[in-house]
Formats: structure tokens, sequence, C-alpha cells
């Protein structure tokens, strides 16, 4: 299949735009990749301090046998319940990689924080940041500067973003993402919701509301919605940094073991081979804009506009939100999960999953195919979905077999239509995302989840300078017509850009009882978000003197997501004459203390736009 106009033409002008900064870095990584292998050009001093602690065989191997060794990178705690499998996963890695007479050690861990333990509260405002930090913490781990591969082991928000960041640094390095998979499905999304709406109604009490929270929340793997956390491993899935299928298996069964262990063959075979694959060559303009469009092909998470302009930028890349929209135009929506629909990711999943989906996309001319990915095959590879080799009866043969552990099959058609379908026949003639513009600035929708007799809203404004300002005006019983809420001093620089998926909940309830509402904001909301109308990420943020700290009570707001506007009604030289608000000193004051917030303020201060990737190493 011929590749689409609009997607060739996109993917062009992010290289010509992108040239002399790719160009950049290109040189950089074949620099490093041609120096002398780590333990071959380090002092002896350096080499034994960095293998101290290495068994013997495993100094062998690497200093004298010169044999490839891997770095590990791990986001493991045992708080969060998708990184909780990461724990057992380092001591299978190496020793898949000394049964291939290999190595491997744990070069570093970063921090893995959740936004559904935050989110509401003032840790909430360290969440997009802690991006960064991870980025930051790879980059340490890799600066021992010893390995030929590295294995990333990340799955949900930030972590995923942060990791390729951090690796793109040593974008001469073989890199190959490992995930851990779903937890299973507990009380479902709508349900949960449900409750919540109810809770938000004061119909129901704490301890119904948080029964059915942990009934949704009770294992073991990523949380079973289509948020950030799930859209990450879609869009590995799409760039070809997973081992093809692995990103919906859930944890704890013989075939996640054997994907994890099928990521250190892959890392070897790259080395081994000397098919110079290293994530910097790999992570190119068209593997970008392949991310870019499996996003919008199932409605991913809206944060993707924020992280991916900040992972092609690690890559020596420009891209921005007319990109997305240029491709969201031709993009059709394939997939319903929830916030989308009603079927979860493990549904997802047994429907046909990301290879169902990248398969229609390839079809369709809507995916570049001549990419690199970290498997000979190519992103076709990534078109089947594994399961465990029917001759597998036994620890003997596992370990006597190479590559036959697992074996992919041909997804076959969809298997619910009502979850996946083929991009002749999509929920959606154009993908979820659409970009928003007008005097209130440039903004961002998610529309594959609202209903097409919402997406043009024009209310008057209420304005609110805090997220729990809403929510009491709401407790009060203030918002009983149609309303557009705006909450602003939510920006990177104000406040670190917290989700405010809060007020989900109480926009739900309102937009139930008839009323048309919506939410329009500097700040972003949760992946989870959808059903109710929300210009999100308003960039430049009112904090940095943008428009929505002209906005009035009062004033009328127009947001058309089919026309792509958000304006004020109000007339041109009455809005330029306007006073600009400043950040109120108490907000300011509160923003930066408490839960670790005052070791983030030049975060705040340096941070780029949401749109520019919300930057803080720029």
């Amino acid at each position: 299949m011929n590749l689409h106009p609009v997607i060739g033409a996109v993917t062009e002008r992010i290289r010509a735009r992108s040239a002399p900064e790719r160009s950049r870095y290109l040189r950089r990584i074949e620099e490093a990749a041609a120096r002398e292998r780590g333990a071959d050009r380090m002092s002896c001093a350096n080499v034994a301090h960095a293998f101290a602690a290495l068994p013997g065989n495993d100094k062998l191997r690497i200093v004298a046998q010169k044999r490839p060794h891997i770095g590990i990178v791990t986001s493991y705690n045992d708080m969060l319940s998708a990184h909780a499998p990461f724990a057992g996963y380092p001591d299978v890695i190496k020793d898949e990689a000394r049964q291939r007479g290999a190595t491997a050690q744990v070069a570093g861990g970063v921090p893995a924080m959740c936004d559904g333990v935050t989110q509401g509260t003032a840790g909430m405002e360290l969440s997009l940041f802690s991006r960064d930090v991870i980025a930051m913490a790879t980059a340490v781990a890799l600066s021992h500067d010893v390995f030929d591969a590295a294995l990333m082991l990340g799955i949900c928000d930030k972590i995923v973003p942060g990791l390729l960041i951090g690796a793109l640094q040593f974008g001469h390095l073989p890199t190959v993402l490992v995930p851990a998979g779903p937890m299973t499905s507990g009380l479902s999304n709508n349900d949960k919701s449900k409750v919540r709406e109810r809770a938000a109604q004061g119909l129901v009490g704490r301890p119904e509301l948080l029964d059915a929270e942990m009934r949704a929340y009770h294992a073991p793997g990523t949380c079973t919605f289509y948020g950030t956390a799930n859209s990450n491993q879609m869009l590995m899935e799409a760039m070809g940094l997973h081992v093809p299928g692995t990103a919906f298996v859930n944890p704890g069964n013989e075939l996640r073991e054997q994907l994890t262990r099928e990521a250190v063959r892959t890392a070897l075979g790259i080395v081994k081979a000397g098919r110079y694959t290293p994530i910097g060559r790999l992570v190119d303009e068209r593997a970008i804009v392949n991310a870019m469009v499996a996003l919008l092909a199932t409605g991913g998470s809206t944060n993707h506009l924020i992280h991916w302009v900040a992972v092609a930028r690690a890559a020596g890349i420009t891209i921005d939100w007319n990109d997305f929209a240029g491709l969201s135009a031709v993009v059709p929506l394939l997939s319903r999960v929830y916030p989308n629909g009603s079927a979860d990711v493990n549904q997802f999943q047994a429907a046909g999953g990301p290879g169902f989906v990248i398969r229609e996309l390839l079809d369709a001319g809507l995916m570049h195919e001549d990419v690199l990915t970290v498997r000979p095959g190519g992103i076709r590879e990534y078109t089947r979905e594994p399961a465990l080799a029917a001759a597998l009866t036994s620890v003997l043969s596992r370990r006597e077999s190479d590559q036959g552990a697992i074996a992919w099959n041909d997804i076959g058609p969809s298997r619910d239509t009502d979850v996946v379908r083929p991009a002749t026949y999509p929920f959606s003639a154009t993908g979820g995302l659409k970009l928003l513009t007008g005097n209130l600035g440039r903004s961002v929708i998610k529309v594959s989840a609202v209903p097409d007799d919402r997406r043009v809203i024009e209310a008057p404004a209420r304005v609110f300078n805090a997220q729990d300002e809403l929510l009491r005006a709401f407790n009060a019983g203030e918002l009983e017509s149609d309303v557009v809420c705006v909450v602003r001093w939510q920006g990177p620089q104000a406040n670190g850009m917290p989700e405010l998926h809060k007020l989900t909940p109480p926009l739900a309830v309102l937009q139930g009882r008839g009323l048309r509402v919506a939410l329009v904001t500097d700040g972003r909301m949760s992946g989870a978000s959808g059903k109710v109308p929300a210009a999100i990420h308003v960039s430049p943020e009112a904090a940095a003197g943008g428009p929505l700290a002209r906005l009035r009570d009062g004033d009328v707001v127009r947001l058309d997501a089919d026309a792509g506007t958000l304006q004020a009604l109000v007339p041109a030289a009455e809005w330029a004459a306007r006073d600009v608000a400043q950040l109120p000193e108490k907000l300011k004051v509160a923003n930066s203390h408490g839960v670790g917030r005052e070791l983030f303020s030049a975060f705040r201060r340096n941070a780029t736009t949401a749109e520019e990737g919300a930057c803080t190493w720029l």
C-alpha cells in the first residue's frame, strides 16, 4: 500500500524542520558508537569499580571474553501496581543473558509515581516534572558507560517518556523497552465512574466509593482503562521498541516471563549480528509519526501531545500540535476502549489489540513501513500476537530453545467490532484528538469520547484559580446553568501542570443533568478523561501572560471542536485593552512549598510551554 500523501507530507515537514538538530544528534551518536567498548577504553581502576560486585564468571565474560554486557534501568517499586511486577525481572534478565553467553547489570533505578495516588493532591504538582527527573536518573544510570545494550523496565504515565528521553542521550545503544502488562479486569470502568458520579452528588458515602475503587484497582499491573500508561504501550509497539505483542499480556504468567527473556534475546541479537539499529537511529521522524498515528487511531491519552514532543526533541526532532492536527484529519479512529468506549485494555487485547490496529494502519498506508525496529523483520512483526509455543512442555525444552519459546500468530479479523474495527469500517473517519485555536490561545481536546451533540459549547465563563474552588462552587450548588468552567494557573510554570481528573465526576454530573458544560484550562486532564468537552493544555499559560489571564466571569466562551476554535466572544478592542491578571501571591507561595515542591522551583522557572513539551532541560 502506498503511503497516504498527508502522512508523507507531515513527515517531510518534520524532517525539514528538524534537519539541523537531527544531523547534530546523529553525529554525536556516531561518535559514541565508534569508540572502543567501555571495558576496553576505561582505566583499570574504572573497570574494577564497575564490575566489582559481579560474580567471577561474569567479570571474565565482560573483560577477557569481550561478551555483550546489558545495562538494566528499572522503575521497580512495590507500592505501585504497575511497577511491582518488575521485582523479579533483573534475575530473569541476568539468567537469560548468561544462557546466551552475555551479562547484565542493574545500572540504576528511576522514581515512579502514580497519578492515581496523587490525583487532586499537592503531590500531583510533581507529576509532570517527574518525567524529566526520570530522564536524568536514566542518564545517571547509563553514565557509567560500560554497556553494549540497554533494557528499560517501565510502563506508566511519565515513566516511559522519561526512560525514552534518558535513553536517547545514549542513542548509540541498542535499547528495548520492557513492560509488565495490565492487571486483570476487576470492577468495570463504567461502573466505577457511575459510583464516582453518585459520590459527587452525595448519594453514596466514602465506604461505598472506597469499595468500588478497590474492586477496580485490585491487583499487580497497570490500570485497565486506556489512559496514559496503556497509551505508552501502544506507542512502544508502533515505534518497534518492544518485543512484538508485549504490551497487554498480564503479569505473572509464563508468556510474560518468556517475553521478558525475548527482550534479552532481542537486544543481544542486535549486538551480535552487528545490525546497527541503536535507539537514536531507530527513533527517527518516521517512527515518531508512526507513534502519533497510533495515538490518534486509538483515541489515546492527551498527555502525549506533551510527552511525545519532548521525546522527539531528545532525538533532535521538532514536532508541534499542527503536526498532530494534520495527521488527525486523515487517521481514522479504529478502537473504542474506556473512556472512549466500554471495553478495557484486556478486552482490547482479546479483540486484536495493538497488532490488529498496526496492521490496519499499515495496510491503509497510514504508517511508515520502511522503519527500523528492534526486530530484524521490521514493523510487520508487530502485526502478530505472541503465544507460548506448543512444544514447550518442560524447563529443559525452554532452555534448549533459542527462539522457540514463543510463536507469533496472525491476528485475523477483529474478534469484536465494538472494540476494534478495520480501517475500511472505522468508528470515526478522523482521529481522536483535535487542535483548538483562537483568542484564548492554542489547546487540544480529546473528541473521541465526547458525544456529537456536545462538541460545540457556548456559555458564560466561570473563572477559577484552582480546582478546589470549582469543587466548592459545585458543592454549594452554584453551577446550575450552562457554563464554561475555566481553571487557570495550572500550567508548567505556575504549579507544574497537574492533572485535574478530580473535576471529571462533578462536571459529568452537570452534563448528566442536561446542562451544556465544558472545561477550559492550562492544566492537564487524565488520559482517562473524555466525555465532558475539555480544552486543555491552553498555551501560553496564564502564568506566562497567556490569554486566560484576561478572562473574566461572565465572558461568553465558545468551544467548537468541529471547527477547531476556542474563543472568548469579547470585542477585539476591549479584549486587547484588558489588564492581564497576575498569579495570586497566595497561590504562588502555596505552589512552592510542601511535599517536596521546594526542590522543583528551577523546573517551574525553566519549563517550556506545553506545546514545546514542558521540557525543563532545553
